[in-house]
């Protein structure tokens, strides 16, 4: 709350997730052998096997500041569980948190299992990537960042890549949509924690005949918004990254100029107070303006009017996101072709409701510039592992020597049973 400036409700419910996430990480681990056909031998073809996960080697990881504590430990716990040796690269803005677990993990873990680096990303993260020494990248964060980092590793062939990226994300509101559902969620989805989430809605298309009574009432709603301190139970908070605010006012001023206006300028909506920034409707936005392409990661509200879904179907598949979208109809006749359109652009589909990544059961995907990997609690012990068979030709001498080898090799023991 302190440093990143999330408030209290936000700030409790992510630490609830991410330790629930834990927990059902280490179940999911612990029902592999039983759940999953590879964990017991198969004879094929006269050839017995036992196919287990595991570790990839030398794992680095990065995330970003918004989620400090649910975002790294959402990709560290999985990896520690299949057996990685974890390097891990604190935000320069956010890692206070992690400060109160490091004295935790060094009571519980050997020494080097996981290790913390501090610092400015460029001067440490290169150096360490060009030793060849890193075997796996999990990586929250802006995907410039990402390739910048992969192309520094003497083999970047072999090195196994888990990201979660940027999100432009799109919210579709149709003739027929119950208005008032559709403020409630573009007003969450748009500005939970300032919109600073890759699952923010980001840019909302809606059809014309209904934009302007969904302005107002989106008005109505961003307005009515508390503004202030995190422990003052505020739902708007001050922006943590110092030059955020002036890129803001920039993309802004971008749109102004170029013909859209900021609705709720009444309200105060695009002024600033030092880091607050009070949210910004922005209406109409088109695409010859930056806020109708650009992450704005930040509480701006970008609208835009579509008179055919032809528009909305050449918006998507012109952007380089591919994360999430959100249809905002009451007819299923409506949906059904924009469903099968962004099924083969985006990772998720939400219908009536804003862009979000839980339950953690569910996979996270993305495509494009959005994702290298799924994120889920069963998807991320494959993320951070690798398929090794143990084979033999299946006869009875064989079969005895396998016998001797599980009762001896911790590899092939139950997950139970083994020193995790």
């Amino acid at each position: 709350m302190w440093e990143i400036c999330k408030n209290t409700t936000d700030a409790a419910a992510e630490f609830d997730r991410t330790m629930k996430f834990v927990a059902s990480v280490i179940e999911t681990l612990e029902a592999s052998d039983e759940n999953e056909s590879f964990g017991k031998w198969t004879t094929v073809t006269g050839v017995r096997g036992r196919v287990r996960r595991g570790p990839v080697g030398v794992t680095m990881m990065l995330a970003p500041f918004n989620y400090p504590l649910n975002e790294m430990y959402a990709m560290m716990i999985p990896a520690l569980l299949m057996g990685n040796v974890i390097v891990l690269k604190l935000p320069a803005v956010g890692g206070l948190a992690h400060l109160l677990t490091v004295g935790a993990l060094e009571k519980a873990l050997p020494a080097g299992v996981i290790n913390f680096v501090t610092g400015a990303g460029r001067k440490t993260m290169g150096p360490i990537m060009k030793t060849g020494l890193v075997d796996c990248l999990g990586f929250i964060g802006g995907a410039k960042a990402t390739d910048a980092l992969i192309v520094q590793h003497p083999q970047p062939h072999r090195l196994k890549v888990f990201s979660q990226l940027e999100g432009k994300n799109i919210a579709i509101v149709l003739p027929d949509a119950d208005l008032e559902v559709a403020a409630a969620q573009v007003v969450l989805g748009s500005l939970t924690y300032n919109g600073q989430r890759c699952t923010a809605c980001k840019l909302i298309m809606v059809h014309d005949s209904i934009a302007e009574q969904l302005v107002e009432k989106l008005v109505a709603r961003v307005d009515a918004l508390k503004k202030g301190l995190p422990w003052e139970g505020a739902a708007i908070t001050p922006l943590p990254e110092p030059a955020k605010p002036e890129y803001l006012e920039g993309a802004v001023a971008d749109a102004v100029e170029k013909g859209a206006r900021v609705v709720n300028s009444a309200g105060g909506g695009g002024s600033r107070a030092g880091a607050l920034f009070t949210p910004a409707v922005v209406y109409p936005v088109t695409p010859a303006m930056r806020l109708f392409s650009e992450e704005q990661f930040g509480p701006v509200v970008p609208i835009a009017k579509f008179a055919d879904v032809a528009e909305v179907d050449s918006a998507v598949r012109a952007s380089w996101n591919g994360q999430q979208a959100a249809i905002f109809t009451t007819s299923a006749a409506k949906a059904a072709p924009l469903v099968d359109m962004l099924s083969t652009v985006v990772g998720r589909i939400n219908i009536n409701s804003q862009c979000s990544r839980g339950p953690d059961v569910f996979p996270f995907s993305g495509r494009r510039s959005s994702a290298m990997g799924t994120m889920s609690v069963t998807e991320a012990l494959r993320a951070f592992s690798v398929e090794t068979i143990v084979a033999f030709p299946d006869n009875e001498v064989n079969r005895q020597v396998a016998e001797g080898v599980e009762a001896e090799a911790k590899f092939l023991k139950p997950i139970k049973d083994s020193s995790l």
